[in-house]
């Protein structure tokens, strides 16, 4: 047997085969049987190294769906290198795959003979450019004379320095492994296995994946497929909504019908490739912001530019510095204990408190005759200024810090049929276009009934409405009440639609108004959470909280819950005997109130109204609130923080207060009369902290910035302010799509607009006399610049 150890370490990547034959001539005659298996191992491998190589280059063209075009174009000089190479490989492999290639060995073997094997193609393909031309390109197996010629050029080769060129990566691993070949002793025991460490080793790997880096499909060959039909459909009919709502149309309908065209586009992408684009929709469970993105999208795609509609005014202001600007709208101010002068107060306070951005009150001005007939205690003021003091001082003492906010003034007139106070001229004049980003409406209804002037979302960035009041409860109440509601049901559908982004309804029990949402963005002052602190702190002690029974707090008038609370009593005289109710409350309505609880012989004790904070208030147990046309008694959160019990009535505008232990709500007057012996008879309960937050007004700001969309709107990057983001991805504001929504709000906008201004038509729809434009009086108190003559009766 030959003895493999005894063989000279390589000299080339070749050298297998000088090793071979070298041991061949030695054992010739001893041996010839193994001379005949190692050719025929040798043709076995090269036949095998062939259909590797042939099935790497096949594979490349099928595993990447590169179009011709791109292949013909793109394709690198590297792979015609792996073309040429290919037959030469197979010349080799039928040369050397012959069956009379052992036969023909024998007959040129002699004691001097030679066998010449021409790899002058193979070389001349791979390392041509460093081949310095020595010799005839034939291997020589007279080893004694050429060997060392042979392994001089190649280690020359393997370790001359590397020239700076731009060689493909399969090259320069080549070279390597060849390098590596060259390098090393070999311990392997027959040609096989350097074949196998050949077949897996790196090199074919790194072949592949730099065929897939210059095969790969660009990303902006991709194109965007068009919108398709159930996808206009579902567009048409989103966008159809404001006229679908008319015919009776509601809104949920148009989402089913929305959802189910998207969801065949849906079907459709998931049994197709999907781009970038099209799996965020996928992915996405929101319809309305999946349709956005789509038609978005396209539009980008499309290069379509869309600046504005026929209504839209395009010069909306752009905020130059980093910070934002919140100014407050409302209808009623201090010392007027409403709750559209002491909500509003509080949300500037609170909202300014982040220091985030700025924020502006803008609260309404009374003539000194208007301010006698609505202001307390015959509190009356003789500029801005000095009311501006009065705020300041009632709010600082209720919040307990300094709030570094701007009062501002608007004109206004009160109405005493309505007991409501009307704005005079365009409200939206008194907040500076430089401040003119987001607008929040305290009653977008009240504030915009008989508005003539800018609109709203024009001048402002982003505009927010908040509902406080039930204003078709109580014209139901009213002469012919049916009717008016009606009308009044449409006309506030009109103007918050027209001049509002968004719409935030305190709880479902006010008007289903369009694009609102039901959230409870109030909260108490921090004085009623002292006092529940202050209760739960004596009752540890062991002393008695409460020493007084229950007691009722609202303003004199039968619609803020009085005629249910009469009816009540009077139905259940005999099942609360001995029941005594103190009432506290001015009003209107208060002789006939009064008179009401004498003729039916009920226990209450009228007295004056006064601040719930007071501390005349704190001994009381039980708080009754049965109004169903509040929307969110302000007096029961307050209640409820200082600790007592309220007994409500199971009605939507108390929805809120549900989940506290101290609030029991009744639905009967049956269930009425076990309510109020359940909450005679027991203790309350202790606020838990997370119950105490929900009440305070840091809780409330916080849920007003997340249902408003304010919160995103503030944390916006400035730098951004020409994009907008639909599910997380940034486009263009130009490419924004047209909206008939927009169309038709603008339509609306305009023709109340020139409704209002006649001043014939105002009248006769109950606006107080003079009220499209400020007169002298508001002129000269706010320092304003003289109004206008203008026609009387018409306004022109």
């Amino acid at each position: 047997m030959v003895n493999e150890t005894q063989s000279p370490a390589s000299s080339n990547a070749f050298s297998f085969l000088s090793r071979s034959w070298k041991e061949v001539r030695v054992s010739a005659d001893a041996d010839l049987q193994l001379i005949r298996n190692r050719a025929n191992s040798f043709k076995n491998l090269a036949t095998s190294f062939d259909r590797e190589l042939e099935n790497l280059i096949s594979s490349v063209p099928s595993a990447f769906s590169v179009p011709s075009a791109i292949r013909s174009s793109r394709q690198p000089a590297e792979i015609d290198f792996v073309k040429r190479l290919q037959p030469k490989l197979s010349e080799f492999r039928r040369a050397y795959s012959a069956p009379d290639f052992s036969k023909r060995v024998l007959e040129k073997w002699g004691p001097r003979g030679s066998i010449r094997i021409d790899l002058s193609a193979i070389r001349n393909a791979i390392v041509s450019e460093e081949a310095d031309g020595d010799g005839d390109g034939v291997v020589d197996f007279d080893w004694a004379r050429k060997r060392r010629r042979r392994r001089r050029r190649v280690l020359r080769f393997m370790e001359e320095p590397k020239v700076e060129k731009d060689y493909w990566e399969p090259i320069r691993a080549l070279k390597a492994r060849l390098g590596e070949f060259e390098r090393r002793r070999s311990t392997s025991t027959s040609t096989v296995d350097i074949f196998e460490g050949w077949k897996s080793g790196e090199i074919v790997e790194k072949v592949k994946s730099s065929l897939k880096a210059i095969c790969k499909e660009p990303e902006d060959s991709k194109k965007i497929p068009p919108l398709d039909v159930p996808e206009l459909l579902a567009c048409l009919i989103r966008q159809s909504e404001p006229f679908l709502d008319q015919l009776g149309v509601r809104k949920d309908v148009c989402d089913k019908l929305v959802e189910s065209l998207c969801s065949k586009r849906k079907n459709q992408l998931l049994m197709h490739s999907l781009s970038g684009e099209e799996s965020s929709i996928i992915g996405n469970d929101n319809m309305n912001d999946e349709l956005d993105l789509r038609l978005a999208s396209v539009l980008q795609s499309t290069g379509h530019c869309y600046e504005g509609g026929f209504w839209t005014d395009t010069a909306k202001h752009d905020m130059t510095d980093q910070k934002r600007h919140v100014a407050i709208v409302t209808t009623a101010s201090l010392p007027w204990m409403t709750g559209t002068a002491v909500n509003p107060l509080f949300r500037a306070a609170y909202l300014a408190k982040s220091a985030k951005q700025n924020v502006t009150l803008l609260v309404p001005w009374l003539c000194k005759s208007d301010q006698e007939l609505v202001y307390p205690n015959n509190v009356t003021f003789s500029s801005p200024e000095e009311q501006e003091t009065y705020i300041r001082n009632w709010l600082e003492e209720r919040i307990g810090f300094k709030a570094d906010f701007r009062i501002s003034f608007y004109p206004g007139k009160f109405q005493k049929e309505r007991r409501s106070i009307i704005p005079a001229g365009d409200t939206s004049q008194f907040i500076p276009s430089k401040d003119a980003d987001i607008a929040v409406l305290e009653e977008p209804e009240h504030l915009n009934w008989y508005h003539h002037g800018k609109r709203w979302t024009d001048k402002f960035n982003h505009v927010v409405g908040v509902v406080h009041t039930n204003y078709l409860e109580y014209i139901k109440r009213e002469k012919n009440g049916a009717l008016q509601a009606f009308f009044v049901k449409h006309i506030n559908n009109w103007v918050t639609r027209a001049y509002c982004n968004k719409v935030l309804r305190l709880s479902a029990a006010t008007q289903d108004l369009p694009k609102s949402i039901v959230c409870n963005v109030h909260g108490v002052s921090p004085k009623f959470l002292k006092i529940g602190d202050k209760v739960a702190a004596e009752r540890e002690l062991g002393q008695q909280a409460f020493s007084k029974g229950a007691y009722f707090l609202g303003k004199m008038v039968w619609a803020k819950g009085y005629r249910e609370l009469i009816d009540l009593l009077a139905n259940h005289k005999s099942d609360l005997d001995g029941f005594k109710l103190d009432v506290f409350g001015n009003g209107e309505d208060a002789q006939e109130v009064q008179s009401a609880a004498t003729r039916l012989n009920l226990n209450l004790n009228f007295l004056k109204g006064r601040d719930h904070a007071d501390d005349s208030l704190h001994g009381y147990k039980v708080f009754i609130n049965p109004s169903v046309s509040d929307v969110l008694c302000t007096a029961t959160a307050e209640a409820l923080a200082m600790g007592k019990f309220v007994v409500c009535a199971d009605h939507p505008s108390n929805e809120f207060f549900r989940s506290f232990p101290n609030c029991l709500t009744y639905r009967t007057s049956e269930d009425f009369v076990a309510k109020m012996r359940e909450a005679l008879a027991n203790e309350p309960q202790p606020l838990t902290p997370e119950q105490r937050y929900k009440l305070s007004w840091e809780a409330a700001t916080q849920r007003f910035l997340e249902y408003s969309d304010l919160e995103r709107l503030l944390n916006e990057d400035r730098g951004n302010g020409g994009t907008v983001k639909i599910n997380g991805k940034a486009l263009a504001k130009s490419v924004s799509m047209p909206s008939l929504t927009e169309l038709y709000d603008g339509g609306l906008a305009f023709a109340h607009y020139c409704l209002t201004g006649n001043e014939f038509l105002r009248l006769c729809t109950g606006a107080v006399p003079g009220t499209r434009d400020y007169g002298k009086q508001h002129s000269k108190d706010l320092n304003l610049l003289p109004p206008q003559v203008e026609n009387p009766i018409y306004g022109w």
